[in-house]
């Protein structure tokens, strides 16, 4: 199968799911020359792009038909699952030499299922997903983890570096989700540490922003630190990752590293910690609200100090 390297002005692209991440994504694609159609489950949602000129589709199917690349980020496998390999799914609308780009972070094994099933239709298939956040997406500096075949890949680097400054081809399918759980282990246990950090130095009676100063530029600093360390001290816990999507990385993280026959203890302790974020009702936050669960462990009224 030929595919023909994206261009502004001629490829069409098909942007499934508008949230807190895709809809900065798709447009910059459209402030770079691409066409665009969309689909989210809740049209309100697409209104900021429909009026920058995108296109509106009734399904993932119909969007599909009109396409050349196909973008899909949503919350979890059975969405994956439902908008691309179900019976108004963009595989059913999708033409020959058709480019599938799955960017939600989900499970490596469905991403080589939808690979497999792309190729039996005559259609190409990436997992490619991303690490930034809604920061990230807003700012055209997602990190972009990409599995696939490298001729297919290296079709879709225009779009790619459109939307993201870190893109990197990890290998076959299924290799993107694989670097993409390494990146939530990273991210799970290193949140904690940033978290526990705060309130130390809190309770130690120090001025958290002047501690940041210090300590952010040296061999303790993170983007977890700088760029949501601010947004902890202000109260500020608006997601941008989900809690609730975080615990689902870890999940499959989780159960990849059991296939593998892997111990990850510090990645278990931080599931049963943001399992507690959820139950607190949390949930829909972002992931630095693990900071008020574990403030309230230690007694300390976080928001009202």
């Amino acid at each position: 199968m030929t595919v023909t390297v994206a261009k502004p002005g001629t490829t069409r692209v098909g942007w499934i799911g508008t949230g807190v991440m895709g809809s900065s994504m798709v447009g910059h694609l459209i402030a770079a020359g691409y066409a665009a159609t969309v689909y989210t489950r809740t049209k309100e949602k697409a209104e900021p792009l429909i009026a920058k000129g995108a296109k509106w589709a009734a399904s993932p199917k119909e969007l599909a038909a009109q396409s050349d690349v196909i973008f899909s980020i949503v919350g979890f496998p059975s969405d994956v699952r439902e908008v691309l390999l179900g019976d108004n799914g963009a595989l059913a609308g999708a033409k020959a030499g058709a480019v599938l780009v799955d960017m939600t972070t989900s499970e490596p094994s469905l991403a080589r299922e939808v690979y497999e099933a792309a190729k039996a239709k005559g259609v190409h298939s990436v997992d490619a997903p991303v690490s930034g956040g809604d920061i990230g997406a807003k700012n055209a500096a997602l990190s972009i983890m990409i599995g696939g075949d490298k001729d297919v890949v290296e079709a879709v680097t225009p779009l790619f570096q459109v939307m993201g400054k870190t893109i990197v081809h990890q290998g076959g399918p299924g290799a993107g989700q694989h670097t993409k759980m390494a990146n939530q282990i990273l991210i799970s246990t290193g949140m904690i540490g940033v978290c526990e950090a705060l309130l130390y130095g809190y309770k130690a009676g120090l001025d958290l922003p002047t501690v940041l100063q210090s300590v952010g530029p040296g061999a303790a600093g993170s983007w977890s630190l700088t760029n949501l360390g601010p947004r902890m001290m202000n109260n500020n816990f608006d997601p941008g990752f989900f809690v609730e999507h975080f615990i689902k990385d870890m999940g499959i993280a989780l159960a990849e590293s059991k296939r593998m026959g892997l111990s990850l203890p510090g990645l278990a302790l931080a599931e049963q910690l943001y399992l507690s974020v959820k139950a607190k009702g949390w949930g829909r936050n972002g992931t630095h609200a693990l900071l008020l669960a574990l403030s309230e462990m230690s007694g300390i009224d976080w928001r009202s100090r």
